[in-house]
């Protein structure tokens, strides 16, 4: 195995993903991973009224997206993703990007960029 494999995680709000989603969809990715989270970053969370009293909501709710490339360039990807989520305030998110050692699919023991293929 000697192709390049990236990953790239993606932390951004929740109501901005559709959107992110729908751009990646366009350059070319057809597969990721989104999960939920909670954190905080520069902005530390933030203030709400609760029954009267201040509270404080340090970990914020995000979402995750993660996705490994091999076929579309990492720049593209990453351009693509800052185009849509950058608003120019604190809280637009991070992007994360990884080499990959190896990719392994279970069901067939294929690895590398032929793990990523989809083959019926």
């Amino acid at each position: 195995m000697n192709e390049r494999l990236t990953k790239i995680d993606i932390i951004t709000s929740p109501s901005r993903f559709e959107e992110l989603k729908d751009a990646l969809n366009e350059i070319g990715i057809t597969g990721m991973t989104v999960s939920n989270v909670l954190g905080c970053g520069m902005q530390k969370g933030h203030k709400e009224y609760y029954r009267g009293r201040t509270v404080d909501i340090n970990l914020l709710q995000k979402i995750k997206v993660e996705i490994i490339v091999c076929e579309v360039p990492v720049d593209t990807v990453v351009e693509t993703a800052k185009k849509v989520l950058h608003t120019g305030k604190s809280g637009d998110g991070k992007i994360f990007i990884y080499d990959v050692a190896n990719v392994m699919r279970i069901s067939n023991g294929a690895e590398g960029r032929e793990a990523l293929q989809y083959k019926k």
